[in-house]
């Protein structure tokens, strides 16, 4: 079995629809596991029944007994994150400020702040509209600890591959460099990169490739929309060779691509020219992810 990871350096260079029209290549093939957790999206164009849902604690908050409260102030007066503010003489803790720091709870005299374990988000586990499994989740509004999460639908998918005993394991990252890629990257085989022509992509295809060299994983990219600056293309080519990542494919802007997106589907359901493509692109991934 074999994990491949989509990254992208930056939002919006078309890293989720580009998994998800993987993950239809694949079919039976491959668990489908959705990291980007902070935003997740891919559920737009899988088109997953929710079947299985679990929540996912994370962390400590801060909870005041009314009854035992005698008002006193003084969680108010040490808390450095402001999350417990007095309205109407009554102390009460912001659960959006709150840093589960424990320290009002040590300091209060009459113990009358508890902390309690701090609902983070959703976990899912869903049949996606072509009978694949699909691991997923949603962060909480303001919740923290999105790696752990991530962490969570990466043991929750490998547990289902491994139970379905499935080929293939086709992970969404989150864009960026942060704490949800680092935990998308563990146990990876193989990371797929997709990025664009542009200043900003390859400034940042270069800052997440950073992170992946510090794992070993032998690497791959997509340059999506590639026509829209050729100047711009031959540098992220330049850069691949330079850094011994494989080309796996060019592709050239079409509308059909958001038009196919307008529908909930991938451009691999559609007549589009850039199918192809995209099949070509997923038997080369298939071939680089299974060398040793």
């Amino acid at each position: 079995m074999k994990e491949i990871v989509v990254l992208s350096g930056k939002g919006g260079t078309g890293k989720t629809s580009i998994t998800a029209a993987l993950a239809v290549l694949a079919g039976s093939e491959a668990v489908v596991a959705d990291c980007d957790v902070d935003a997740a999206n891919m559920h737009l164009l899988m088109q997953p029944d929710f079947a299985q849902s679990s929540e996912f604690y994370s962390g400590e908050l801060a909870v005041i007994n009314q009854d035992i409260c005698t008002k006193c102030g003084l969680c108010s007066n040490v808390c450095r994150f402001d999350a417990i503010p007095s309205h109407n003489n009554k102390y009460e803790v912001n659960p959006l400020a709150c840093e589960g720091c424990a320290y009002c709870h040590k300091v209060c005299p009459v113990n009358a702040i508890e902390m309690l374990d701090r609902k983070s988000g959703n976990l899912y586990i869903s049949t996606t509209k072509g009978n694949s499994t699909m691991v997923h989740a949603k962060l909480d509004i303001g919740s923290e600890n999105s790696g752990k999460l991530v962490a969570k639908v990466k043991s929750e998918a490998l547990h289902q591959a491994k139970k379905q005993e499935k080929e293939y394991i086709i992970v969404d990252g989150s864009p960026g460099i942060g704490c949800p890629v680092v935990s998308s990257l563990s146990g990876a085989n193989y990371v797929l990169l997709v990025t664009e022509p542009t200043v900003s992509g390859l400034h940042d295809l270069e800052r997440v490739y950073s992170v992946i060299k510090r794992f070993r994983i032998k690497t791959g990219c997509i340059i999506n929309k590639f026509d829209i600056n050729p100047t711009k293309s031959k540098e992220i080519l330049n850069f691949l060779k330079r850094e011994n990542i494989g080309h796996i494919a060019s592709i050239p802007y079409d509308t059909t691509f958001t038009e196919a997106m307008t529908q909930a589907k991938t451009i691999v359901e559609t007549s589009s020219p850039l199918s192809q493509m995209l099949i070509n692109a997923w038997n080369k991934i298939k071939e680089e992810a299974t060398k040793n």
